[in-house]
């Protein structure tokens, strides 16, 4: 949920380059994880191993980007920046959603008995 919510933070970033005074945004992935991995986030954990599915990321948890070139309008969206950070989540995005998905087939073969 964490690395979805990061995508549509960095894709409306990257959709707001020419806009006059657009703030770029972004969220801390592993200070969050951590947070909710110590089970002191606002998730309902029954187990140390579970997540609970239905993280949510506010508005109050997105944090501004330093801009390293600031625009003169106001922007603080890096194209270059942002790109590079969509890229890099959408990779770990997917390898996520593969090791998921290889762990959940190894236990339904485990449970079929193969």
């Amino acid at each position: 949920m964490l690395r979805s919510r990061r995508n549509e933070i960095l894709a409306s970033n990257i959709a707001n380059a020419a806009t006059p005074n657009f703030k770029a945004r972004d969220i801390s992935f592993d200070t969050l994880m951590s947070k909710h991995g110590s089970g002191n986030g606002p998730l309902r954990i029954t187990d140390n191993e579970h997540f609970d599915s239905q993280t949510t990321v506010g508005h109050d948890r997105l944090l501004f980007r330093d801009p390293i070139n600031p625009s003169m309008d106001g922007n603080t969206v890096e194209l270059a920046v942002e790109q590079l950070e969509f890229s890099e989540n959408v990779t770990r995005y997917s390898t996520t959603l593969t090791f998921l998905n290889n762990r959940i087939a190894g236990l339904m073969s485990a449970i079929r008995g193969e």
